[in-house]
């Protein structure tokens, strides 16, 4: 049951952040649910392991991680749909 509730929270998350950004996160609900990972980690690397968890994911910092995660990658893809 951990395993499904940290996928429902990481593509919350993602679909959160990706609101925030004001981007889609290409992917739909998989791409919100990679995304809300990597995130996760990605924010837990940079703040640490603090504030709420919910399904094994601390979610102040993995909102802020998935944040950065998906402004850098649609500056990425918006620089290379450009060439």
């Amino acid at each position: 049951m951990g395993f499904i509730l940290m996928l429902i929270v990481g593509g919350l998350i993602g679909w959160i952040a990706g609101g925030i950004v004001g981007k889609d996160i290409p992917g739909g609900i998989l791409g919100n649910i990679i995304a809300g990972i990597v995130g996760a980690w990605l924010g837990s690397l940079i703040l640490g392991d603090w504030g709420w968890h919910l399904g094994g994911i601390a979610v102040f910092p993995a909102l802020i991680g998935t944040i950065i995660l998906v402004a850098l990658a649609s500056f990425i893809v918006g620089k290379l749909r450009k060439k």
